[in-house]
C-alpha cells in the first residue's frame, strides 16, 4: 500500500470526527502516540504534526488525555461493531468465528497504527474514561465468547475452557497491531485469512468447515 492510499484510509478512519481541525488533531495524535508513546508526546508535538499552534489544540480538546480517550472510543466502538456483526450473522458457529477472527485481525493489520495506540496506551486514560473503554472491551469479549460457547455446545468446537480460549483468540488478533508492517510480506486480507484458519484449528473445528489459510 502506497503513502497516498494509506493517507486516504486514515482520512476515512476518522471521517466521523468534525470539524476538520479536530480530525487533523486526532490523526496527528495517533501518529505521535504510536511513534513516541503517550507519555513522551507533548501537545506541542501533536499540534505541530497537525500544522496548528498548541493554543489551537485546546479549542477542540482540553487535554492530551481527552485526545487519547477520543481515539480509544472510536477504535473500540469499531472493534465492538466488527464482533457484533459476526455474532449476529446467520450461519454456524464455525462460520461466525471464522468471520469474526478474519475481520478483527484484518482491522488490526489495516489500522495497525491506531490499533497500537488503543490497545497499548489504555493505562494512560483517566479512571472514568478507562472504565468506559473497559466496558466496550467487555462487550466485545462477551460477543466472541458466545460464538465459541455456541460452538462448544453444538459439538463443533472441542473447547474445555471457553473464557480462556476467548482471551487467547482476542490476544492473538490484538497482537497483529504490534508486529504488522504495511511494507511487510503479508496484506491485511492475508493476515485475516491466516488467523481465521489458525483459530479454527485452535478450537478443533471440523477440517471440512475450514478454508485454506494463506502462506
Amino acid at each position: 500500500m502506497g503513502a497516498a492510499e494509506r493517507a486516504a484510509k486514515e482520512s476515512e478512519e476518522w471521517a466521523g470526527v468534525s470539524p476538520d481541525a479536530a480530525r487533523r488533531l486526532v490523526a496527528a495524535a495517533v501518529e505521535a502516540f504510536a511513534e513516541r508513546g503517550y507519555h513522551a508526546t507533548t501537545t506541542r508535538d501533536i499540534a505541530g504534526r497537525a500544522g496548528m499552534s498548541p493554543a489551537a489544540l485546546y479549542i477542540h480538546y482540553k487535554t492530551k488525555e481527552e485526545l487519547l480517550y477520543r481515539i480509544s472510543g472510536i477504535g473500540h466502538e469499531k472493534a465492538l461493531c466488527i464482533m457484533g456483526a459476526a455474532a449476529e450473522a446467520a450461519g454456524s458457529p464455525t462460520e461466525r468465528l471464522r468471520d469474526a477472527v478474519r475481520t478483527f485481525a484484518r482491522w488490526h493489520a489495516e489500522h495497525h497504527t491506531t490499533a497500537r495506540v488503543i490497545q497499548y496506551e489504555l493505562q494512560a486514560l483517566s479512571d472514568v474514561h478507562y472504565a468506559e473503554i473497559a466496558g466496550l472491551r467487555r462487550r466485545t469479549d462477551r460477543l466472541l465468547r458466545q460464538i465459541i460457547q455456541d460452538g462448544a455446545d453444538s459439538g463443533e468446537f472441542r473447547v474445555g475452557d471457553v473464557p480462556g480460549t476467548t482471551l487467547a483468540v482476542l490476544s492473538l488478533c490484538v497482537d497483529v497491531a504490534r508486529w504488522f508492517s504495511a511494507d511487510g510480506p503479508r496484506t491485511p486480507d492475508e493476515v485475516g485469512a491466516l488467523y481465521a484458519d489458525l483459530v479454527l484449528r485452535m478450537v478443533g473445528a471440523p477440517p471440512a468447515c475450514r478454508r485454506p489459510g494463506h502462506r
